[in-house]
């Protein structure tokens, strides 16, 4: 995902995004575990993902504490 795709999502968005990153992350260390990941640049993917979305969601927490 892109930053500016995330900058305008809604912070409901941005937490479900989150959440379903989370679990997709999780079900590939499991993957990776058993020795069945055959991409294993998602993972790396999908942590730089949730970590933009993070950086969004404070962005905005920030900008409507600052109104």
């Amino acid at each position: 995902m892109k930053i500016q795709e995330i900058r305008e999502m809604t912070a409901k968005e941005l937490a479900s995004r989150k959440n379903e990153l989370q679990h997709e992350a999780f079900n590939l260390r499991i993957q990776k575990q058993g020795g069945q990941l055959e991409k294993p640049h998602l993972l790396r993917s999908i942590r730089r993902d949730v970590a933009r979305i993070e950086m969004a969601f404070t962005e905005k927490t920030k900008a409507a504490a600052a109104k």
